[in-house]
């Protein structure tokens, strides 16, 4: 397919304005950043809206209208992670050297935002090629709780038919990822003194007990689901909290579970399996427990089948642009294509820079792999919405 090329120097000094301005997440306030993204579509000819959720939670929300056609959707996330330590330069301010762009959110999510904005641009100025609606769809919060892509979907928006949803993949497709559940577990005790511990009931020898059987249902039952994109389901432990003072025998005891599913799975069976165990765990031990809440997560498992035309369209310009494997594979993780795929859409994951390389300190996107995005962003946006 044939339309202008990427402008290089402009895609540059895009994530350079980009990474400049901090979304670290918590607490985000991606409001800043997201008016700047507005004034570039603005200025391509795209309608915009700026969406809040909560005071500086802000999505960006683009359409542009080319006659009958399927609707098209680009989505990312704003927010990045907080920088933390160990930089050997300022976070905030691109730099480049070896090929490489380094910056907190070069490579996870702003460098695919970038390729993104880019894409659009060039169809914008091409609109002879393609027919429908073409949007971007920039959300908040993907890297805590996904609340920018649960609001967008909550407010009932217009029908997409496809999009691609701009996360690290070394430029490869990615149609399926895990999902994760939650669950802030308080197991009970009694209070005594620690001198005269028969007299009391420690809630931490209690949730060792209940532990012992969290290990048993990974290693036995939970690990057995299976993927071939994602591998397996998992049920662990992340956290733990219990007592107040030095010489008593806590009266309760937290856990914080992890339970990643994977395509497939219905949520609300393994929220029950979960209240069976802490079931199995009181008729074994005696262990009284409760689960507290259910704390936010990115959300559920999805995948888009491996012969939908936007997977194989995803195939072919990975591969039309340098990558030899170019899938499709399954996140570990998740991402906000489950989102979409409550709505119906049909959506694959790609974008340059691999997901090794974020979320830790000297995080970069190779310069080659971030001007081939915008390249297959616009070409699969094209192969969709061909006329």
């Amino acid at each position: 397919m044939s339309l202008s090329s990427p402008d290089i120097g402009r895609m540059k000094r895009d994530l350079a304005a980009l990474v400049a301005i901090n979304t670290e997440n918590p607490p985000g306030r991606e409001r800043e950043a997201a008016e700047h993204i507005s004034r570039l579509l603005a200025d391509a000819g795209f309608d915009l809206t700026l969406s809040e959720y909560l005071p500086g939670r802000t999505n960006v929300i683009a359409r542009l209208e080319n006659g009958a056609g399927p609707c098209f959707a680009f989505n990312t996330h704003i927010d990045v992670v907080p920088a933390g330590v160990g930089w050997s330069q300022d976070p905030f301010t691109l730099t480049e050297r070896d090929g490489k762009l380094y910056g907190r959110g070069s490579c996870d999510a702003k460098g695919p935002l970038v390729a993104m904005l880019e894409a659009m641009r060039m169809l914008a100025a091409h609109r002879q090629s393609w027919r429908g609606a073409l949007m971007g769809i920039f959300v908040a919060d993907e890297e805590a709780a996904s609340e920018g892509a649960k609001f967008y979907v909550r407010e009932a928006p217009a029908k997409i038919d496809y999009a691609v949803i701009g996360e690290p993949t070394s430029n490869t497709t990615y149609s399926a990822h895990k999902g994760s559940l939650r669950p802030l577990v308080r197991v009970q005790g009694v209070t005594a003194h620690s001198g005269t511990p028969e007299l009391g009931e420690n809630a931490i020898f209690r949730a060792a007990q209940l532990l012992g059987l969290v290990e048993h249902a990974h290693q036995h039952s939970v690990r057995c689901h299976c993927h071939p994109l994602v591998g397996s389901a998992s049920l662990t432990v992340t956290r733990i909290s219990g007592g107040h003072a030095d010489n008593v025998l806590p009266d309760s005891c937290e856990l914080l579970l992890d339970r990643r599913m994977v395509p497939g799975e219905d949520e609300e069976q393994v929220k029950q399996e979960i209240r069976d165990l802490l079931a199995l765990a009181r008729e074994k031990f005696g262990v009284r427990s409760e689960i507290v809440t259910f704390k936010p997560t990115t959300g559920g498992a999805t995948e888009t089948r491996s012969d939908d035309p936007i997977v194989l369209a995803g195939l072919d310009a990975c591969r039309a642009h340098g990558n030899q494997e170019p899938g499709p594979f399954g996140f570990q993780g998740g991402c906000d294509l489950v989102h979409f795929r409550s709505l119906g859409t049909k959506g694959i994951v790609i974008g340059p820079g691999s997901l090794a390389d974020a979320h830790k300190p000297d995080e970069f996107v190779p310069i080659d792999e971030f001007i081939a995005a915008s390249e297959i962003y616009r070409d699969v946006a094209l192969a969709m919405m061909s006329r």
